[in-house]
């Protein structure tokens, strides 16, 4: 694929964006021992995590939207800089209080480069070069899985834990640089209207309910935690329900509720939701049943899951190639009974089972995440005009956050392990049986909902050979 020099450089910079997104989420993880020791805040353990990924979900769709009002480049301009802002404050945070305040910062900035990279590739390229790219651009979220830990450790072990959020600022602004010389927009210039009402109210709702999981997930069991979690619940609901009132009477509305009228949206967002329930289960309790019913240590779990992390961006590059001539449908079908198969391999696990079985397994769910999550960014990104893209395309990362965060709190209920200082291994095994049973059937109902999907391979032709290179270059 022929691909003019400033469209290079465009792709450089989003995959850079998108990279260091991507890998905050795992590489910290490595190095919270030594941060919560020097800071002295083992208590807040969880939270410096949590935040970021909090801020991230509820700025996601605040981003889509807002460049679709005054285009992508000025939004992931500013989102950047925010992130890097936070970054390089996390980086000389000397407290946890400072730390935690400086990773909202970041997640905050985050939303931006998580969701407008799709965006603008999907403005730039017609419908088989956008597939193809958005594949190599969902690809980086396994090389992300598999480089975090490993690099995070590295840095915690031979220079600093500051490294980890230092190193974002170089790489950070050749990208800004990058994206500023060589992306030229073109969209109408007039007076907006920005829903201010919707975007306070459908921040701070969305931040009680996720609050209020997070805290289930971390807390459950407690009665301080019972009573404020129903509290953020019930704020929650009031707060969504005055924002859904909002945005029915805005005329410029923050979250477009037409977006939802179209059945592909629906289709493709309920796939996302599903997908990314049984992705982070996959991701948080296989390492589990690894160290805990096969009695494996920290590091060979960690390689055991290198299968997942080169299947994945496997998947994805393969679904840019094949979705032009196979469909949206096909591939997504493809991928979820790969998916099912994975699934229903992790259910008859017992401590018996080959660990090459199990690796098996967890190659054909990587290459399943592969496939299906890049066919609906394809499809979210290739279903509305230009004027609603970033909105949609938001939307869509948002619910794939909020199924991550609702996977790990609903099935973190049933995990079971045992006494407070001690792990009973039956019990533990009995329990994961029960998960992966859940992701089995919840498999089966991503095969009927991609078997739902339209196949739109001619219609995406069209549309990419029409509009889609009209506002950017």
């Amino acid at each position: 694929m022929n691909v003019p020099a400033n469209r290079k450089k465009i792709m450089i910079a989003l995959f850079v964006a998108t990279f260091l997104a991507a890998i905050e989420g795992t590489i910290v993880s490595t190095a919270m021992p030594s941060i919560t020791g020097e800071l002295q805040g083992i208590s807040q353990y969880s939270w410096i995590i949590s935040l970021y990924l909090l801020t991230a979900a509820i700025s996601t769709p605040v981003y889509g939207k807002l460049s679709d009002l005054y285009g992508r480049k000025k939004l992931f301009m500013i989102g950047a800089a925010i992130f890097l802002a936070g970054s390089m404050l996390s980086g000389l945070a000397q407290s946890m209080p400072q730390l935690m305040a400086f990773r909202v910062l970041q997640g905050l900035g985050a939303g931006a480069l998580t969701t407008i990279p799709y965006t603008i590739i999907g403005d730039l390229y017609s419908f088989e070069q956008r597939a193809k790219i958005q594949g190599w651009l969902s690809s980086i979220w396994g090389v992300a899985g598999i480089s975090g830990p490993l690099l995070g450790g590295l840095l915690v072990d031979y220079v600093s834990w500051r490294a980890i959020f230092y190193m974002n600022v170089p790489f950070g602004i050749v990208a800004l640089y990058l994206l500023y010389t060589s992306l030229h927009e073109a969209y109408e210039r007039k007076k907006r209207h920005i829903d201010y009402p919707g975007i306070l109210t459908f921040a701070a709702g969305m931040f009680c309910f996720l609050y209020a999981l997070a805290l289930l997930r971390d807390e459950a069991g407690t009665g301080v935690a019972a009573g404020l979690v129903s509290g953020l619940l019930v704020a929650a609901a009031v707060l969504l329900t005055l924002f859904a009132r909002i945005e029915r009477r805005s005329p410029e509305p923050f979250i477009p509720f037409e977006l939802f009228r179209s059945r592909l949206i629906r289709l493709v967002n309920l796939n996302s939701l599903l997908l990314c329930v049984i992705n982070v289960v996959v991701i948080f309790y296989l390492p589990l049943w690894l160290q805990g019913v096969y009695g494996k240590s920290a590091t060979f779990s960690g390689l055991a899951m290198i299968p997942l992390s080169i299947a994945w961006p496997l998947g994805s590059i393969l679904a840019g190639n094949w979705i032009a001539r196979q469909g949206i449908r096909a591939i997504s079908v493809f991928g979820a009974c790969l998916l099912l198969a994975g699934g229903a391999g992790f259910a008859f696990l017992d401590a018996s089972t080959s660990i090459w079985l199990l690796c098996l397994y967890i190659f054909l769910a990587g290459m399943a995440f592969g496939l299906c999550l890049t066919s609906v960014t394809v499809a979210v990104s290739s279903a509305v005009g230009w004027e609603q893209r970033g909105a949609a395309i938001a939307s869509n990362n948002f619910i794939r956050t909020f199924g991550q965060t609702l996977g790990i709190t609903a099935f973190g209920l049933l995990l079971r392990t045992g006494g407070e200082n001690e792990l009973d291994a039956a019990k533990l095994e009995a329990s994961l049986h029960t998960i992966f049973a859940g992701i089995a059937i919840l498999s089966v109902f991503v095969i009927i909902v991609s078997w739902r999907l339209p196949a739109l391979v001619q219609a995406e032709r069209q549309e990419g050979s029409g509009g889609a290179e009209g506002r950017a270059t």
